[in-house]
């Protein structure tokens, strides 16, 4: 392969990482109050009995 091809191929590669690094660094995570978090267990029981 000539070095064209060579260094066509490692841009993509590094578009593809960079990207991927980007969205990792940009998504948030969640800060839930207590009230929130006790309101998604509860939804979860709730969940569990329907399925038994």
């Amino acid at each position: 392969m000539s070095l064209s091809i060579w260094l066509l191929i490692i841009f993509i590669l590094l578009f593809i990482i960079s990207g991927i690094y980007m969205l990792y660094k940009s998504a948030r995570k969640f800060n839930l109050t207590p009230e929130q978090l006790e309101k998604i267990k509860q939804h979860n029981k709730e969940l569990e009995q329907e399925d038994k």
